[in-house]
């Protein structure tokens, strides 16, 4: 009986990590998103990580997915029990830390594949827990299944393999595209919201000066706030969050205006994705003009996106000598909307129909 829950235990584990961190490895940008977050003030207020996310986060996928296969074929097996070990107790601490303080909405342990809520990923992290200590007290029943030769090779092979793909999406697009902004989508439905859909819960928060210190008041205890108190400010807490559609923050706004609504009923629209003007890819900047005049000539209305400030926006059209006006977007949707730093959209009314990196410009048909 203690050898199948063993072998049992193994074979779970070891799926379970490589789905999991073959998911990430398709899409890593979005993963050191999530790593960047964990990274911020607001959480463990470590920004001089921030610019190490990236590659962070390509050495835990690869990780994840050769420790999988490690246990898998049982290949050094009290090296590889031990960093799942610690591997896990490190996602519980996280994923609990963002349960309970409710700081990070979503671990990122399934990519955009699977969304869980912080307290569904540390539930799974405590299960993957209590089957890795069956495997760290019972490490003695694993056996290896090939010769030492053929399990290099299949290690070696895997690492080689795991390497390529992450190099590979991080130069053109995830090779599976899980987001809302997929193509096939359609971004006027992925806004909407159901009529039956449930209304998130809030409660309003005011913060009024008594003798010097903030002081926060429910509308319940509005009547009972001090004379002489100064109102400073009012948040909302959420008690119950509603539903939220899988688009949101969608705009594209230029001077106090919105205009998505023009370009989304567009039959022909080229958004020219750049979330960061001031970072991105000099060579993919360089390729956008030319790329405008010739969508402009076929009929496309044509929109740069960014979340940068106006100032920005005008050094980097000067440096690229490009002419079409840029809209602003909130940073994270745009991160969202597609993975490189410059990319292209197009859309027939409002539905998705081709995305490419700056690097496959030649793969799009106008």
């Amino acid at each position: 009986m203690k050898n199948i829950i063993t072998q049992f235990s193994r074979i779970f584990v070891g799926i379970l990590f490589i789905i999991s961190g073959l998911i990430k490895l398709n899409d890593p940008l979005g993963f050191s998103y999530k790593l960047a977050e964990y990274f911020s003030e607001p959480v463990f207020n470590m920004p001089f990580l921030v610019p190490l996310s990236l590659g962070i986060a390509l050495f835990l996928v690869i990780l994840e997915v050769v420790l999988g296969i490690m246990l898998l074929i049982g290949y050094k097996t009290k090296f590889t029990i031990w960093s799942l070990l610690i591997l896990i107790v490190m996602f519980t601490f996280l994923t609990f830390y963002s349960a309970y303080f409710n700081v990070v909405k979503d671990c990122g342990c399934f990519g955009d594949a699977l969304k869980l809520t912080p307290w569904q990923s540390f539930t799974k992290d405590i299960v993957l827990l209590f089957f890795i200590l069956i495997l760290f007290f019972n490490k003695t029943l694993i056996r290896p299944l090939f010769k030492n030769s053929i399990q290099n090779i299949i290690i070696y092979v895997s690492i080689f393999l795991c390497s390529f793909m992450g190099i590979l999406v991080l130069n053109h697009l995830p090779l599976i595209d899980f987001r809302p902004f997929k193509v096939g989508n359609n971004i006027q439905k992925g806004m909407r919201i159901p009529d039956n859909a449930e209304k998130s819960v809030v409660e309003m928060i005011f913060i009024y000066k008594v003798n010097g210190v903030d002081k926060e008041y429910t509308e319940k205890d509005l009547a009972n706030i001090p004379e002489g108190a100064v109102f400073v400010d009012r948040k909302d807490k959420i008690i119950t969050e509603g539903y939220v559609p899988p688009i949101h923050d969608f705009t594209m706004e230029k001077n106090d205006t919105d205009y998505k609504d023009e370009f989304l009923e567009s039959p022909k629209t080229m958004l020219i994705v750049a979330y960061d003007l001031v970072n991105a890819d000099k060579g993919g900047m360089a390729k956008m003009e030319k790329l405008y005049l010739e969508a402009k000539a076929k009929g496309y209305k044509v929109a740069g996106m960014t979340a940068s400030t106006p100032e920005e926006i005008d050094t980097v059209k000067k440096q690229f000598g490009l002419t079409f006006d840029f809209y602003f977007c909130d940073a994270i949707t745009l991160k969202t909307i597609e993975r490189s730093n410059p990319s292209i959209v197009i859309l027939d009314k409002g539905t998705v129909t081709q995305k490419a990196h700056h690097n496959d410009l030649s793969d799009l048909k106008l």
